[in-house]
C-alpha cells in the first residue's frame, strides 16, 4: 500500500514538473531537488530572479489587460537567465506595445523575446494538449540521459510549438533539437539558447 501511494506521487510529481515547464523531476526529497537545482548553469540567484522576473511581469500583463479584453488575451512568461520568452494570443500590437516596455523596466531583465500572435485565444483542449507535449518531450530527453542532460533545457509548448531555453554548448543543442522535432505532435521547435564559451 504503502509503494502504490509512493508510486502515484512520483507520478504526480512527474506530471506537475512537465505541466509547469520545470527541468526537475521530483521525487519527494529534498536530495533530488538539490541535485537538479545543481545541475542548472544559471547561478543560485538567476534562478532567483527568474522567478521574480516572472512573476511581475505576470503581474503588469494582468494590471495592463483592460476588463473587457481579458477573454482575448492569453500571455505565457518564462524568464530564464534574464531572457524573457513572451508566448501566447494578443488582441492586437497595440496591447503588446504597452506591456512590453513595461516588462523591460523589471530589474535583472536582459532582453524580451516576443512570440506572441494576434490571434484569437487558444482553447483549454490545445492548452492541454500543449502541457502534454512538454512533458513528452522532457520525458524524451530524460530517456537519452546518456546524450543530454534535461535538466539544463527548459522546455515550453505554445500552440504546439516547442521552445528550448537554457545555457548550452554547440552539441547539447544538436542533441536536444533533434530530440524535440521527433515527438509527435510537435509542429515546430524554436531555439533560444544561450552558449557556453567554446
Amino acid at each position: 500500500m504503502q509503494f502504490a501511494s509512493l508510486y502515484k506521487l512520483g507520478a504526480l510529481a512527474l506530471m506537475l514538473a512537465g505541466l509547469s515547464g520545470c527541468a526537475a523531476v521530483v521525487l519527494g526529497t529534498a536530495a533530488t531537488t538539490g541535485a537538479v537545482v545543481s545541475q542548472d548553469r544559471r547561478t543560485t540567484g538567476a534562478v532567483v530572479e527568474d522567478s521574480s522576473i516572472e512573476y511581475k511581469a505576470k503581474s503588469i500583463v494582468d494590471a495592463l489587460t483592460p476588463t473587457h479584453q481579458r477573454e482575448k488575451v492569453h500571455v505565457n512568461i518564462v524568464s530564464y537567465n534574464g531572457n524573457v520568452l513572451l508566448l501566447g494570443q494578443a488582441p492586437n500590437d497595440i496591447f503588446v506595445h504597452k506591456i512590453i516596455p513595461e516588462i523591460k523596466q523589471i530589474p535583472k531583465v536582459n532582453k524580451i523575446i516576443n512570440e506572441l500572435t494576434y490571434e484569437p485565444v487558444t482553447t483549454l483542449l490545445v492548452r492541454s494538449n500543449d502541457s502534454m507535449l512538454t512533458t513528452k518531450v522532457k520525458t524524451a530527453m530524460m530517456m537519452q540521459s546518456d546524450r543530454i542532460n534535461a535538466t539544463r533545457v527548459k522546455v515550453v509548448t505554445e500552440n504546439g510549438v516547442v521552445y528550448l531555453m537554457g545555457i548550452i554548448n554547440k552539441n547539447e543543442e544538436t542533441i536536444a533539437v533533434d530530440i524535440a522535432r521527433h515527438v509527435k505532435g510537435v509542429k515546430k521547435v524554436v531555439k533560444i539558447f544561450e552558449y557556453m564559451p567554446t
